[in-house]
C-alpha cells in the first residue's frame, strides 16, 4: 500500500486579493518567512509513508513553484501539475497526472489537502492515512461547537425553519481522502455526470462510498482573509 497527495493550488483566492490589494494568491503569500504552499508541503513531506506528491496549480504559476521547490530544498517527491478553473478540476487533473505517473493501485491511498491550511499537524495526517486503510475513505472534521440552524433565503433576509442537533453535524477540514480506486470511480462518475462538488467527501458520497471522520484540530483552517495569517503566526511562534 502507498500513499500519495494532491495538493489544489490553483485557486485565486479572491477575498483575500480584494481586501490586500495584491494580485499574488493567498497560497503564495509569506507565512512566518515562508510561502503558506511551503508549509503544507513540509508537513505532507515529513511522513515517511508519502510516496509523492501532486501540485495543481494555474499554468502561469508552474514556473514559480518549481522555484521555491528548489530554494526551500524540497526534494524530488513533489511534482508540479497544470490546474483546473475549479478546484474538483484541479484534483482530476493531478489524479490523471497520478495514475499514469505513478500508476497508483486501486488500494493505494490518494490524500487531498488544501493548499491554503499550511497548519495541518503530522499526527492528523497520519490518522486520516490510518483511516482510510481501514475504512476506505476518510475526511478531518470538527465537532460543531454552536447550535446549527436551517433556514430559508427570502427577500428580507433568512427565517430559520429547523434546528440541526449539533452532535450530527462535523466541520469538514482536509485532508480528505480514500483508496485510489475509489476516489478514481467518484470523480469519474461526477465528470460523467457533470456534477461539481463541494469537496472530495460530497463525490465519495454520491457515488455512495461510506466516509469515515478523523478528529481534527482548530489550528487546521483556511487562510481566507488577512487576519488569517496573523493568527496563523501566532499559532506557528505559540508551537515554538
Amino acid at each position: 500500500m502507498r500513499v500519495f497527495v494532491i495538493l489544489p493550488a490553483a485557486g485565486i483566492g479572491t477575498r483575500m486579493t480584494a481586501a490586500t490589494g495584491t494580485s499574488t494568491p493567498k497560497q503564495f503569500l509569506s507565512l512566518a518567512g515562508v510561502p503558506v504552499l511551503v508549509h503544507s508541503l513540509r508537513a505532507f513531506l515529513s511522513i515517511p509513508r508519502v510516496e509523492a506528491i501532486y501540485v495543481a496549480v494555474q499554468k502561469r504559476e508552474i514556473e514559480r513553484v518549481r522555484q521555491q521547490l528548489d530554494e526551500f530544498q524540497l526534494g524530488t517527491r513533489v511534482h508540479v501539475v497544470a490546474g483546473g478553473d475549479v478546484r474538483q478540476q484541479s484534483v482530476w487533473n493531478a489524479l490523471e497526472q497520478l495514475a499514469s505517473q505513478a500508476r497508483c493501485g486501486e488500494d493505494d491511498i490518494v490524500l487531498v489537502h488544501d493548499a491554503a491550511r499550511p497548519l495541518i499537524d503530522p499526527a492528523t495526517i497520519e490518522r486520516t492515512i490510518d483511516a482510510i486503510a481501514e475504512h476506505g475513505a476518510a475526511i478531518v472534521g470538527m465537532p460543531a461547537v454552536d447550535t446549527i440552524k436551517q433556514v430559508d433565503r427570502t427577500s428580507h433576509g433568512a427565517i430559520v425553519t429547523a434546528t440541526i442537533p449539533r452532535e450530527r453535524i462535523v466541520l469538514a477540514q482536509t485532508p480528505q481522502g480514500a483508496r485510489c480506486g475509489l476516489l478514481q470511480r467518484a470523480f469519474s462518475d461526477a465528470v460523467a455526470d457533470g456534477f461539481t462538488g463541494t469537496d472530495e467527501a460530497s463525490l465519495l458520497e454520491r457515488a455512495g462510498i461510506e466516509v469515515a471522520v478523523v478528529a481534527g484540530s482548530p489550528h487546521n483552517f483556511k487562510i481566507t482573509q488577512p487576519g488569517d495569517l496573523e493568527l496563523a503566526e501566532f499559532y506557528l511562534r505559540s508551537s515554538k
